[in-house]
């Protein structure tokens, strides 16, 4: 069994936790978490990876144990840039769930330069052109969250994340561990990375993948568009009896993609 080793990085005044382990040799794989979640979310991944590859995974400021820390996108992005060059690796292959791949594209629309290949995972597109429903939508999020219960918003969540009971109780321990404030507060800032960028391109190897009960935000409307817009880019991958957290729903079908596509394109 891989054994991963933590590491701490001092940051702003707390400490960002991350881990590494695999196979050296090889582009490092990064994998960031989505928005309320913890690094245990890629638990049963990394084994499987860090077989062929060495592999990271960190939680983000503001979740898990790198908390208390207020989130912010900027912030997070420069957080993964401090780790990157802490661990001394230039450039790496970004695997990334729903917030966590916001952030990935934040990174490589800044620098390029650190990114081999990426993975989404049942994320939207940053650089996307947003309608006047979605828009009015993203501005009224933080008030419809701020209505709802504690209690609530955490079941509401899990419901939308995962379709199994077990993909569920794997997630809840990270969202009940958030405060309310600081769960509205995540998801209303995740927000803000939407920009819209009609002329960019990210010009390199992608896969894109998304649940096939995936009903989160505007996900299943952005990624065919987002796919035909990038010169290195196949259609999404659907991910069958998925919802969000789709690589927890049916892990052997996302495992089977994610390294057929790091063998074959990120050697």
């Amino acid at each position: 069994m891989m054994q991963l080793v933590e590491h701490l990085l001092k940051r702003d005044g707390f400490n960002v936790h991350y881990w590494t382990g695999g196979q050296p040799g090889r582009a490092l794989v990064v994998f960031t978490h989505g928005a309320t979640l913890d690094h245990h979310e890629w638990d049963a991944t990394l084994p499987i990876v860090g077989e062929r590859f060495p592999v990271l995974t960190w939680d983000v400021r503001g979740h898990g144990l790198s908390r208390p820390a207020r989130f912010t996108i900027k912030n997070a992005v420069d957080d993964l840039l401090a780790i990157l060059d802490r661990v001394g690796v230039n450039q790496a292959v970004f695997v990334g769930h729903s917030m966590g791949g916001n952030l990935h594209q934040e990174l490589v629309f800044y620098h390029p330069e650190r990114v081999k290949a990426m993975v989404f995972l049942d994320c939207t597109w940053n650089f996307q052109k947003l309608s006047l429903l979605e828009t009015l939508s993203l501005s009224l999020a933080g008030l419809i969250l701020r209505l709802y219960p504690h209690k609530m918003l955490v079941n509401r969540i899990l419901a939308v994340t995962a379709a199994s009971k077990a993909s569920q109780e794997l997630i809840r321990p990270a969202i009940e561990r958030l405060r309310k404030d600081e769960f509205v507060q995540i998801l209303t800032e995740t927000a803000k990375c939407l920009h819209y960028e009609p002329e960019y391109k990210i010009n390199k190897p992608l896969l894109l993948m998304l649940g096939e009960k995936d009903t989160a935000g505007n996900i299943r409307k952005a990624m065919p568009i987002w796919a035909e817009h990038e010169p290195d880019c196949p259609p999404p991958v659907i991910i069958p009896n998925a919802k969000h957290a789709a690589n927890l729903d049916n892990l052997d079908f996302f495992h089977e993609r994610l390294m057929d596509f790091l063998i074959n394109r990120c050697q």
